[in-house]
């Protein structure tokens, strides 16, 4: 089945797991995004930085919501809420490939209250589940920064296996940085 027709009931897309919910993002988003966006730690290792007024954030998000909207879009971008606070603690995304290569590649952040609770990892997990058990792909790949030590363990605890490191090839606020790519297949072990 090709992605178009895979993403034909994206409008109510959500996905759970033991202790969140996840869903498409929405405009009523855009303070929650912005905060999280604007929290040093939490951009420490992302390509796209600290944004430097709420307007960028909101033209990013306007992009988002509509890449969401489209029945066979390449992006899609989540948001990731608490269960039973419906509190939102993080976002996670895919980058699909053509639909011959059948893979996408995940991107994932979290408000560091959050951090080494496992929610990543959950959040990643259930990622996974979704694009191998319903979309049907054959690979996902992330990548990181060799210095976030915590995406590395997020990537490891998910089942995803180091497949490599490429020089110099993610332009940090801090410079350019060497990065790890991870990958896993659908007939790898997942955790």
């Amino acid at each position: 089945m090709c992605l178009r027709k895979r993403f034909r009931k994206m409008k109510n897309l959500r996905l759970t797991s033991p202790r969140l919910s996840i869903r498409l993002l929405l405009k009523s988003d855009l303070q929650e995004m912005h905060a999280l966006s604007s929290i040093p730690e939490v951009e420490k290792y992302n390509t796209l930085g600290i944004p430097e007024d709420i307007s960028i954030t909101k033209a990013i998000l306007k992009d988002r919501i509509v890449d969401n909207k489209i029945k066979n879009a390449r992006i899609l971008t989540f948001a990731i809420e608490e269960k039973g606070t419906d509190k939102f603690i993080g976002m996670f995304g895919f980058s699909f490939k053509c639909t011959r290569y059948s893979s996408a590649e995940i991107w994932y952040k979290f408000h560091p209250d959050y951090w080494n609770k496992g929610l990543a990892t959950e959040a990643v997990s259930c990622a996974l589940d979704y694009c191998f058990d319903e979309l049907k792909l054959h690979r996902v790949e992330a990548g990181c920064a060799i210095d976030n030590l915590g995406s590395i363990r997020v990537l490891e605890k998910a089942g995803m296996k180091h497949e490599g490191t490429h020089r110099e090839s993610l332009p940090l606020e801090s410079g350019w940085s060497d990065g790890h790519t991870f990958g896993i297949l659908k007939t790898d072990k997942r955790n």
